[in-house]
C-alpha cells in the first residue's frame, strides 16, 4: 500500500464498498455524535466522510484531532446508512470506517477558519493566504483561473498563433503608469524596468517576421489598487498579428473570448456578434467608454430642447451658454414609483457633487403625453414633445437630467444610468454582454499641464495617416484604437500599430516628444521600423478580469493566488522590505528617505 494514499478524497464510490483504503488530507470538520466521531477529510480533490466509533483502535487518536490537522487514515469503504446520504457530494454515498490514524502535520490555533467560507478581514486573509486558499470558494476560483488559461492557450494555438516569451528586465519607457525599477549592479546609476506590458517587444516580433504572436504575459505597474486592477502585477493574454486590419483582429479575438465564456460561464448567454460602438457614441449614450449593455437605458442629448426660446428654465440655459450640455436619462416605467424614489436619486446626485437630479414624469396615451414634475412647468407642450422624441419616452416613463460641462455631464449621466437601471430592476441578469469600443481620439488635452497628450496607446495608427497629423486639429484625429468590454468591465485595449517612422515621428512630435526623445525612449522600435515593418495590430485581454467575471466576483483579489493589499504590500511575505547596507553598497545606492 502507498505510504500516504490509495485514493484521493474525491474518488471513492459505491463500487469500492468493502475495500481497504488509505486516504490523506486535512480534517475539514470534526463532529461528535453521541460518542461516534465523524471526520470530514479534505484534500485538493474533494471530501470524504470518515467514521470512528469507540470500538475502533483509532478512537483515542481521533479524539486528539483538531481542525486542519493533516492526517493519514486507513479504513474500509462502506455504504452510508439509509437516510444519511449526501448526493451533493461526489463521495456522498459512502463513508470510511476508520481502523488507523497517523498525524502527519498537527495544526495549532488557526487565525482564519477554513470551514464555512465566512467573511473575514482582508488583512488577515492576505497575511494567512495559504489558509484562505484552502477555503472552498477561493480554491475553486484559482482552479477556474488555471482552466481558463489552458483554454485561452489552446484556442490561440488552434488559430495558428505561436507562444513567445519576452524579457522581464527591460528599459523604462513613458507608457502611462509608473515603472517598477530594478537597479543594475554592473552598471552603477542605471536601472532596468519591469515591463508595464510587452508592447514594444511584441511589435518587434512582428518586425522580425513571426506573424502571429501570443503570450500569457505578466505586466508590472506601480499604480494604486482598484477593485478591477491589482497593484503591482497582473496577467494578460497578449496578442499581435501581422498584415491585418482592425476587423481581422476582431475576427481572431471574438471566438476566443466567446468560447471561453461559453465554456466556463455556467450556461449564461454570451453575445454572439460583438457590436461596435464608436467612442463618441458610447460617451453620449452611456456616459462612459466601458458601457454595461445589460442595462437597456440610453442617455440622450437634449441640449437643443432647453435652448429653445419657449423654454424658460434659466438654470439650464445659463449653463448651456457657458458651454454646458443637458443629458437626459430615461427611467422606463418610473411613473409608478413613489416620491421617495425620486428624492433618493436627487440626494444621491448631490452626494456625487451635482446640484441635484431634476426630472419630469410623463403620463397620457400614445403621442398625447403630458409632463409633470418640478421642471415640467418650464417646458411648453411643443418642447415636451421634442423631449419625448429625443429621449424616446413613453407613457409612464420618467426622465432625469444632468446639466454641466460635457465631461462632467457625461460622468453624472453615466452613473445615474447605472443607478436608475439597478433601482428599477430592469438590467439583465446572468448574461455576458460584450461590445467593442472603437474610434478613440488619438489625443486629449491635458488641462493641468496645458498640453496635448496621447489619449490611449502612443503606438497607434492615426486614422488618415500622416495627412491627418499634418492638416487636422490634433484633438479631432481618431485612431485605430479599440477596447473590448464585458458587463461594464474593460477587458482589454488594443490598436492597429503605427509602423511608419515618419508617421511615428510626427505623432510623437504633436504630443511634445521631439525626435531625440523618441530615439532615446523608443529607439529600438523606431530603428526597426526603418528596416521594413509590416502593418500589424494587436490586443491584450486581461486574464484576471476575465476570471473575475466568470467567477462572479467583484474584486480581483478573489481570483489571484497571492495578491497584495490596497497599499501594494504582500503581508504574507513581508514585501516590500528593507535590504542590508551591503546590498545597497553593491548597487551603489544611498537612501534618501522622507522625514517621518
Amino acid at each position: 500500500m502507498h505510504r500516504y494514499r490509495t485514493h484521493t478524497c474525491g474518488a471513492l464510490a459505491i463500487a469500492e464498498s468493502g475495500e481497504a483504503v488509505r486516504l490523506s488530507g486535512w480534517c475539514h470538520r470534526i463532529r461528535d455524535h453521541g460518542g461516534v466521531l465523524f471526520i470530514d477529510l479534505r484534500d485538493h480533490y474533494g471530501i470524504t466522510q470518515c467514521v470512528v466509533d469507540p470500538d475502533s483502535p483509532a478512537f483515542k487518536q481521533a479524539e486528539k484531532l483538531r481542525s486542519e490537522f493533516v492526517v493519514r487514515i486507513d479504513g474500509t469503504v462502506r455504504k452510508r446508512p439509509a437516510g444519511t446520504e449526501n448526493r451533493d457530494m461526489a463521495t456522498g454515498l459512502i463513508e470510511i470506517y476508520v481502523r488507523d490514524i497517523e498525524v502527519l502535520g498537527p495544526a495549532g490555533d488557526l487565525p482564519l477558519p477554513v470551514f464555512g467560507d465566512q467573511p473575514y478581514p482582508e488583512d488577515t486573509r492576505l497575511r494567512y493566504r495559504f489558509l484562505d486558499l484552502r477555503r472552498e470558494k477561493l480554491h475553486a476560483n484559482i482552479m477556474l483561473r488555471g482552466n481558463v488559461i489552458d483554454s485561452l492557450r489552446a484556442r490561440m494555438k488552434g488559430q495558428g498563433f505561436f507562444e513567445f516569451q519576452t524579457p522581464i528586465l527591460t528599459a523604462s519607457s513613458p507608457e502611462g503608469a509608473r515603472d517598477y525599477l530594478v537597479p543594475s549592479r554592473i552598471h552603477p546609476g542605471k536601472f532596468y524596468a519591469l515591463p508595464q506590458a510587452p508592447q514594444q517587444f511584441k511589435q518587434l516580433v512582428m518586425v522580425a517576421g513571426f506573424d502571429r504572436y501570443f503570450q500569457i504575459a505578466p505586466c508590472f505597474r506601480d499604480e494604486d489598487a482598484r477593485a478591477d486592477r491589482s497593484p503591482g502585477e497582473f496577467y494578460q493574454l497578449d496578442i499581435e498579428m501581422s498584415f491585418v486590419t482592425q476587423e481581422d483582429v476582431f475576427a481572431a479575438v471574438e471566438p476566443v473570448l466567446r468560447g471561453v465564456f461559453e465554456e466556463f460561464g455556467a450556461g449564461k448567454p454570451v453575445t454572439q456578434a460583438f457590436p461596435m460602438i464608436p467612442y463618441a457614441q458610447a460617451m453620449l449614450e452611456y456616459g462612459v467608454d466601458k458601457p454595461d449593455l445589460r442595462n437597456p437605458i440610453k442617455i440622450a442629448d437634449v441640449t437643443e430642447v432647453f435652448e429653445r426660446d419657449d423654454v424658460a428654465f434659466r438654470a439650464f440655459k445659463e449653463v448651456i451658454k457657458a458651454g454646458g450640455v443637458v443629458r437626459a436619462i430615461p427611467a422606463p416605467g418610473a411613473a409608478k414609483q413613489p416620491r421617495s424614489f425620486f428624492d433618493k436619486l436627487n440626494d444621491w446626485a448631490k452626494g456625487e457633487g451635482a446640484p441635484g437630479l431634476g426630472y419630469i414624469i410623463f403620463e397620457g396615451e400614445g403621442d398625447a403625453l403630458t409632463g409633470k414634475g418640478p421642471i415640467a412647468k418650464f417646458l411648453p407642450a411643443e418642447a415636451q414633445k421634442a423631449l419625448v422624441a429625443k429621449a424616446k419616452l413613453s407613457a409612464g416613463d420618467a426622465v432625469f437630467f444632468a446639466c454641466d460641462k460635457p465631461d462632467k455631464a457625461a460622468k453624472l449621466a453615466g452613473a445615474a444610468r447605472i443607478r436608475v437601471g439597478n433601482d428599477l430592476g430592469i438590467c439583465k441578469k446572468d448574461v455576458f454582454e460584450f461590445c467593442w469600443i472603437v474610434d478613440f481620439p488619438m489625443y486629449e488635452w491635458n488641462e493641468e499641464e496645458k498640453k496635448i497628450d496621447f489619449s490611449h496607446n502612443p503606438f497607434s495608427m492615426p486614422q488618415g495617416g500622416l495627412e491627418a497629423l499634418e492638416t487636422q486639429d490634433p484633438l479631432t484625429i481618431k485612431a485605430y484604437q479599440y477596447d473590448i468590454v464585458c458587463n461594464g468591465v474593460e477587458l482589454s485595449s488594443g490598436a492597429i500599430r503605427n509602423h511608419h517612422p515618419d508617421i511615428m515621428k510626427k505623432a510623437f512630435e504633436i504630443a511634445g516628444y521631439p525626435e531625440d526623445v523618441l530615439v532615446e525612449k523608443f529607439g529600438g522600435m523606431y530603428r526597426a521600423f526603418q528596416c521594413g515593418a509590416p502593418p500589424h495590430g494587436g490586443i491584450a485581454p486581461g486574464v484576471d478580469r476575465i476570471v473575475m467575471l466568470l467567477a462572479g466576483e467583484e474584486n480581483l483579489r478573489e481570483v489571484v493566488l497571492f495578491p497584495m493589499n490596497q497599499r501594494a504590500e504582500d503581508l504574507m511575505m513581508g514585501a516590500p522590505a528593507p535590504v542590508t547596507p551591503k546590498q545597497l553598497r553593491e548597487l551603489n545606492i544611498r537612501l534618501n528617505l522622507p522625514e517621518k
